[in-house]
């Protein structure tokens, strides 16, 4: 095929830039109570799942961001977790890969949008992979705050797999120091959260580095990793924050150890010398972290433009 044989999906990644994807066919597409979401197969990546015109994850590259996401924290929990929660994560893919861990006796995935991820358990088996149908598994359809808020259990693992705020609203309040103070308090004493922090490409470094600012309001231990998503366009950003275990301490060897000690089965991406690099930021990301002052709260939270 030519070029303009294709239907062609525009990304904006700022308000001067994008990139493009050529389309093969559009599988499903809806607009939920939340949000409008589309279900693509592209050429490149195979299946992509969209939210609000931004790609969340493909089919191609779902191991690099699902591994970056989760394993750091996993790895970095004092003992091997035996608990984990999913914020946000509709396709599955998140809670596919805390169930690589045969320790883990229960993960809990919260997202508030369940018809987005009745359209993803139907239409990407080939990233959730049967997760949703785990015994350990249980998915919950409601506010994550509010299920933090009212349960008392605690996890010894927790990840954030949320899309930035992009305008004023209650998916506001999941990105500020209140808020992790609550996931921190629901965290056991050797846990470990982790979280998608946005792009670090060159200029548009500032959610990134304000959320991380704002967790070192909250936990001892903070480390900003990052990944390059092809289909993102653009490097991503990740943080790992711990109440203990700094994995920037852990060195490839031991990582590897923990790979083989905790993990059924290989990963495609993630291990010591993915560790090392990923941890490793450059020196202008380090500048701009320790430049950032603010602090995203409640009264003043974050919205990305």
């Amino acid at each position: 095929m030519t070029p303009k044989s294709y239907k062609w999906f525009f990304e904006p990644t700022t308000a001067v830039e994008g990139h493009m994807h050529a389309i093969r066919r559009t599988i499903v597409e809806a607009q939920t109570k939340f949000q409008h979401m589309e279900i693509m197969e592209t050429p490149a990546y195979g299946k992509v799942l969209v939210l609000d015109g931004r790609i969340q994850s493909s089919q191609a590259e779902d191991f690099i961001y699902h591994e970056a996401l989760v394993h750091p924290g996993m790895l970095a929990a004092e003992r091997s977790p035996e608990s984990g929660l999913v914020i946000g994560g509709g396709e599955g893919a998140t809670l596919r890969e805390i169930l690589r861990y045969p320790g883990v006796r229960r993960a809990v995935m919260v997202d508030i949008d369940g018809e987005v991820v009745e359209l993803c358990k139907k239409h990407l088996p080939e990233m959730h992979q049967g997760a949703f149908e785990d015994p350990r598994a249980e998915t919950r359809h409601e506010d994550a705050r509010a299920y933090l808020e009212k349960t008392s259990e605690r996890f010894d693992f927790i990840t954030i797999d949320l899309v930035e705020p992009l305008e004023e609203g209650p998916a506001c309040l999941l990105f500020t120091k209140e808020f992790y103070t609550l996931v921190r308090d629901r965290l056991t004493p050797g846990g470990a959260l982790t979280l998608q922090a946005g792009m670090t490409k060159l200029g548009e470094l500032d959610f990134f580095t304000s959320i991380h600012r704002t967790l070192r309001e909250v936990f001892p231990v903070v480390a900003g990793y990052q990944t390059f998503i092809s289909c993102f366009g653009t490097p991503w950003g990740f943080i790992t924050a711990t109440k203990k275990v700094d994995p920037r301490r852990q060195d490839a060897a031991a990582v590897d150890r923990l790979v083989a000690d905790r993990i059924k089965g290989p990963l495609g991406y993630w291990d010591g010398q993915t560790h090392q690099h990923a941890f490793n930021l450059p020196k202008h990301i380090r500048a701009a972290i320790d430049a950032q002052t603010r602090v995203v709260t409640d009264a003043h939270p974050l919205i990305v433009t």
